[in-house]
């Protein structure tokens, strides 16, 4: 059984980071905690990007940008959609979940969603390091894992691949 599993060192990694501007006195604290994670994991403060948007519906289209230049190795989108008394939480929390993921997929890039969603502002506020933790931080460390897995499954692959072929000449040429 081959397993495959990463550490949490971010070391020669270029990573974006996307922000809403809005609920900025919540998104901002994320974008403490996910600098503060990434630093803290090894990573130089000019290997990462950052970019700010209006909104978390506004989040995937920057990310697909980011992701179409090639130049990142993880894009973390933090946000925060905090439920009002209209349903219009649910088509922004939705949609940015849903473009988030499928940028990811597109460019098999780790793409985390560091959206925070909540009924109240006090949620969100805990949510942003008060109490509970910080979302950011913990998208930054999911996005240094991903970094390394994604490394590890792309060395396998090759080493495998490599392998093959080695065998397969090995027996051509003994033939």
């Amino acid at each position: 059984m081959h397993i495959i599993s990463a550490q949490l060192i971010s070391v020669r990694k270029k990573v974006a980071i996307v922000v809403s501007r809005f609920n900025d006195f919540v998104t901002v604290k994320l974008l403490e905690g996910a600098k503060d994670g990434l630093l803290r994991h090894g990573m130089d403060e000019s290997d990462i990007t950052l970019v700010w948007v209006p909104g978390a519906f506004e989040l995937p289209v920057a990310a697909q940008k980011l992701a179409e230049t090639k130049k990142f190795d993880a894009i973390i989108c933090l946000g925060a959609v905090i439920r009002g008394s209209t349903p219009h939480f649910d088509f922004v929390a939705n949609e940015a979940a849903k473009g988030i993921s499928h940028v990811g997929l597109k460019y098999g890039l780790p793409v985390i969603f560091g959206v925070i969603t909540t009924n109240t502002v006090e949620q969100a506020i805990e949510r942003a390091g008060i109490r509970v933790g910080n979302k950011g931080w913990e998208s930054a460390v999911a996005a240094i894992e991903m970094m390394n897995v994604m490394t590890e499954i792309e060395q396998q692959s090759a080493s495998q691949k490599t392998g093959y072929v080695q065998n397969k000449a090995s027996m051509v040429h003994h033939l």
